[in-house]
């Protein structure tokens, strides 16, 4: 198997089963876009920022381009949703097994029951590279288009396509 970018077992095979080789770079712990940016130079890729959100008993995990304006109340009618919150840490950790600030969309591979609807700004869904936390804060991986589609269609999500 080619040597992925992370130590989580679920990671390694998912980028094992798909011939995923991304691009990589360690840095130290971060857990914001500001706190990432220095770090990110010369990764290419558009670069995300991401929302565990709740409505209700629905929970929603919402990538965003690092500097789109993250709206709650306009998000909340592109989702379907009544009123979006912030969902807690632990629930976080129950449902995507990833810490605050370490949370991407490659989190969605320990959402096995699906229990968390994925929705991303369409700009990234068309983009030539995006970029995302490997399940840690302290690694930021970098993956094609079609390689960023290639797992979520292996992982069974489809995502909702947000018109920002």
């Amino acid at each position: 198997m080619a040597e992925t970018p992370t130590d989580d077992p679920a990671i390694a095979a998912l980028f094992g089963r798909l011939g995923i080789v991304p691009g990589r770079v360690e840095h130290p712990p971060v857990h914001t876009v500001e706190d990432a940016l220095p770090h990110w130079a010369g990764l290419p890729g558009e670069h995300t920022k991401n929302l565990f959100l709740k409505d209700g008993k629905l929970l929603y995990l919402v990538t965003l381009r690092a500097d789109t304006r993250a709206d709650m109340k306009a998000l909340a009618p592109l989702l379907g949703a009544k009123r979006l919150s912030f969902a807690s840490p632990e629930r976080l950790m129950e449902h995507l097994g990833t810490p605050p600030g370490a949370v991407g969309f490659l989190s969605l591979v320990k959402d096995g029951a699906g229990a968390v609807r994925f929705a991303v700004e369409r700009a990234l869904w068309d983009a030539e590279r995006i970029t995302a936390h490997p399940l840690r804060n302290t690694a930021t991986v970098s993956l094609t288009g079609a390689e960023f589609r290639a797992v979520l269609a292996d992982l069974g999500v489809e995502p909702i396509l947000l018109d920002l």
